[in-house]
């Protein structure tokens, strides 16, 4: 029961402090959340909030300002590029803000993705880029 209503009440809650640009690609049928601590890291990944986080650096980078910088960057690509980006975060967020021992996204992973990003001379690349390493990323086993 409890984990049911973590799943519900993270769900409404999560959409409240995601980027206004990505809240109606966000879907909240697949926020299910481990642990109330998993629901705070991953708002964290969102806004930089570290919200009683032990061992948290708050700010940037966070996904809000990432997915606003990359949509930007967009162009002509705008229409393609926000579900897309806005779709990656949420993957991502969900599979980094877990407890470490079963998460299969590290903070290594981040700044990898981070630099992907960077290089990419095109924004709807180097997102679709991203999306191929997680796919891979969370083929592989947990806990390196």
């Amino acid at each position: 029961m409890a984990a049911l209503f973590l799943g519900l009440s993270g769900s409404a809650q999560a959409q409240t402090f995601v980027n206004p640009l990505c809240r109606s690609y966000i879907s909240s049928a697949d926020l299910r959340f481990d642990s109330a601590e998993h629901m705070r890291w991953y708002r964290r990944f969102w806004t930089g909030d570290c919200d009683r986080l032990f061992a948290c650096f708050p700010g940037a980078p966070n996904w809000n300002e990432i997915a606003a910088q990359l949509i930007a960057r967009g162009g002509g690509e705008r229409a393609a590029l926000q579900p897309k980006v806005c779709a990656l975060g949420q993957r991502i967020g969900l599979e980094w803000s877990r407890e470490h021992a079963v998460r299969r996204i590290s903070t290594a992973d981040l700044h990898r993705y981070s630099d992907m990003l960077r290089s990419s001379g095109d924004a709807l690349r180097g997102v679709e880029a991203v999306a191929r390493a997680v796919d891979a990323d969370l083929r592989r086993p947990p806990s390196r």
